[in-house]
This record gives structure tokens, C-alpha cells and sequence, in this order.
């Protein structure tokens, strides 16, 4: 196990060098010019080869890259460029937005997913399994900031009501926090509720016809007993593997999601940094969630032995 868990935690550093790499070029090439956009602030002045000089612009891009990665490997995230603010202070503060919001996310997901997943192909072929999966392709189907935009806007023009946009920290105001963040977050976990539960029937059904299933029933165990103790845990480590993969879908979907519930999270400032060019922010935001995403992976794989016992690591 130790020697496993080496491995993958060595294979974080090139993984995370990469995207730092392709982040650092990739948003250099955005149409527009970091420095175009700040001389439209006329406090920091008209002169834009003065102004790339004092931010640093005017040097070869390997010599900032490496500059920028010091800097990192030191805690320090850089400077925003448009607010000259330091990044890591305001990711210190948007960080837990986007992390309450992931993870009520995630919940609300599974409690959907799993149970009409395991319905559905306990009741295969009946009407309860086709209204679940016609369910589960809606739910891919429908684009989130379309479902944002709708309970935003209609409860308005029903009932004059709408859902509350001032944000409000959890710690200050549990009850407004949550009335808050809940809406936001049921719409992410529609969006990866759909794909779970249609992974999470479909290996259902291949567990449902093993010999030791039957065997169980056979003997007259309950039920219930059969699907969550027999079938449900050996057909979810697929599921968890998926669930791996889902964090990069609720990292993409907080990016819109935020903005249309007016969320002060990463997301929203990420969006922020493209916007203006803000270079140090766009870099700093995609390393966190490139990181959170590599994280989350490696949990998934060692949590593969709590799920299964056949699985062991060497």
C-alpha cells in the first residue's frame, strides 16, 4: 500500500507541472493584451511599454514561467494584475465557496443517482426503469445556466420571489448561507446525477446475474439484503471511479454556475481574470483546481480496498 501511494503522490508533480506549463502559455494567447486592457484605467498611465516593464511583461516567457513557478513552490500565487491584489489572499477567501458548493453538490448527486439507479435495474424493463433513464438523459441534457437562468427569473414573475443573490458565509448565517447555496447546488448534482445513474444501473444489471446473487436469493435472503449487501457494493466501484472524473464537471459547471447565482467563488473569479488578462489569476485558479481534480482522483483509487478487499496495492 505505502509503495503505491508513493507512486501515485510522485506522478502529482510532472501531472501538475504540465498544467501549469500549458496554462501559463495557452493564456498568453488569448485575443487581447493584458496591458491593453489596464490602459484603460487611466491610473496606470497611457504608456504601455512602461506599464509591461513595471509588471514584468517585457521579459522572455521561460524567464517569467520560472520566475511565476518560484514563486509558487513558495506559497506566493503572484499579484493580481487588474486589482494588485495578492492572489492568494482572495482564493484564501472564494476557496470554501466553491468547496461548499462542490460538495453539497456531490451529496445531492448520489441521493439521486444511486437509489433510481438501483430501481431502475431492480425493476428492469418496467415503467420505473424507462421513466428513470428518459430521466437520466434529461438530466444530461439540459444545460445548467438555461436551469439557473429559469429558477432565477420565473419564481420572480409567478410569485415575486426570488432566490437570495447577496451572499452570506456559512459561519455568519447558516440558515441564508444554505438558502443561498442549495438552488446552485441542486442544479450541479442534476448534472452529474444523470451519468451516475445510468453507470450505476448498468453495473447493477451485471451484478444482478452473478452465480453468488442468485445463490443469495436462492437461500432465501431479504431482498433489500441481496441488492445493498450482495450487489450494490461490488457494482459501485465503477460507480466510484466515475465519480472521480465527475469533479472536473463540477469544477467546469461552478465556472457558470457561480456567475449566474452571483457566487463570489473561484469560479466567477476566474471568469474575472479572463476578462481583464489578469494572467496571475487565470494561472493560479486552473492550479487549484487542476490539483483539487489530481487529488480527488487518488482518493478514488485508495478507496478502491475499502470497497472491495480483493483490491490490494503493491
Amino acid at each position: 500500500m505505502h509503495p503505491y501511494l508513493a507512486r501515485r503522490l510522485l506522478l502529482v508533480i510532472p501531472t501538475l507541472l504540465g498544467v501549469s506549463l500549458v496554462v501559463f502559455s495557452l493564456v498568453r494567447l488569448l485575443p487581447g493584451d493584458a496591458v491593453a486592457m489596464l490602459q484603460q484605467d487611466y491610473a496606470y498611465g497611457r504608456d504601455a511599454n512602461e506599464l509591461r516593464a513595471r509588471l514584468g511583461l517585457d521579459r522572455p516567457v521561460h524567464v517569467q514561467y520560472f520566475e511565476w513557478l518560484g514563486n509558487v513552490l513558495q506559497g506566493n500565487l503572484g499579484t493580481s494584475l487588474h486589482t494588485n491584489q495578492p492572489v492568494t489572499n482572495e482564493i484564501f477567501n472564494r476557496l470554501p465557496v466553491t468547496a461548499e458548493l462542490g460538495v453539497m453538490a456531490i451529496v445531492i448527486g448520489l441521493l439521486i443517482a444511486i437509489p433510481v439507479g438501483v430501481i431502475s435495474a431492480v425493476r428492469q424493463d418496467t415503467r420505473t426503469d424507462y421513466l428513470a433513464r428518459g430521466t437520466a438523459i434529461a438530466m444530461l441534457a439540459i444545460p445548467g445556466f438555461w436551469l439557473g437562468t429559469l429558477i432565477i427569473t420565473m419564481p420572480s414573475i409567478w410569485w415575486q420571489w426570488t432566490p437570495p443573490l447577496r451572499y452570506t458565509r456559512l459561519w455568519d448565517d447558516p440558515g441564508k448561507n444554505l438558502g443561498q447555496m442549495i438552488f446552485p447546488a441542486i442544479i450541479l448534482g442534476i448534472a452529474l446525477s444523470g451519468t451516475v445513474m445510468r453507470l450505476t444501473r448498468a453495473q447493477m444489471l451485471e451484478v444482478l446475474r452473478q452465480d453468488y446473487v442468485r445463490t443469495a436469493a436462492a437461500k432465501g435472503l431479504d431482498e433489500l439484503a441481496v441488492v445493498v449487501r450482495h450487489t450494490l457494493r461490488n457494482a459501485f466501484i465503477p460507480v466510484l471511479t466515475l465519480l472521480g472524473l465527475e469533479v472536473a464537471i463540477v469544477v467546469g459547471g461552478a465556472v457558470v454556475i457561480e456567475n449566474v447565482f452571483a457566487l463570489p467563488g473561484m469560479g466567477r473569479y476566474l471568469l474575472e481574470g479572463i476578462q481583464y488578462r489578469d494572467y496571475p489569476v487565470i494561472q493560479a485558479v486552473n492550479l487549484i483546481f487542476a490539483t483539487v481534480i489530481v487529488l480527488a482522483n487518488l482518493l478514488v483509487d485508495l478507496l478502491y480496498g475499502w470497497f472491495d478487499p480483493r483490491v490490494r496495492y503493491s
